[in-house]
């Protein structure tokens, strides 16, 4: 079952981010985000007992020209090693990105393997016009909104990430 996190799914959520990178590096992101107030989407995969998986997308803004697009980033997914290629992290982004949809956003930028996103409608060449502090196959972007990205802008992520 996919939901919308909750207070209570918090260390458990840790858990499970922690478990899938087996490093702290993405868990403390996700702790600052929500610090932040920057959790725009979360949402987790769950058992009656467990949370298997978890999801989160922070507010994004694209400028140009004296506009703003309200975007998403996409970070980080997380599944458990033993339920990993299993549809789990399939799920979470589907249910994520009909969740961003549904606000009105413009698009989702990602930026993780090459491989993996593009089956979601994720490509580099959707991000090829956007100054960013990453580029190459691994940023990748979803438009919600068709030519969203066409003019191009100047990605600005959330304090959390740091860049």
């Amino acid at each position: 079952m996919i939901r919308p996190a909750i207070s209570s799914d918090y260390p458990a959520i840790r858990a499970v981010v922690r478990h899938a990178f087996a490093q702290d590096d993405e868990a403390n992101l996700v702790e600052q985000l929500r610090a932040d107030g920057d959790a725009l989407v979360e949402l987790v995969s769950a058992t009656d007992i467990a949370l298997r998986g978890h999801i989160l997308y922070s507010p994004l803004k694209i400028e140009r020209d004296g506009e703003i697009l309200s975007a998403a980033a996409l970070a980080p997914v997380s599944v458990l090693p033993a339920f990993q290629r299993a549809g789990l992290g399939k799920a979470l982004i589907e249910a994520g990105n009909a969740a961003c949809a549904d606000l009105g956003l413009s698009a989702i930028i990602v930026l993780g393997h090459p491989d993996y996103y593009p089956r979601f409608g994720f490509s580099a060449a959707a991000a090829e016009s956007l100054q960013a502090p990453f580029s190459g196959p691994a940023f990748m972007a979803l438009e919600l909104r068709p030519d969203a990205l066409k003019a191009g802008g100047r990605v600005r992520y959330a304090k959390a990430f740091g860049v």
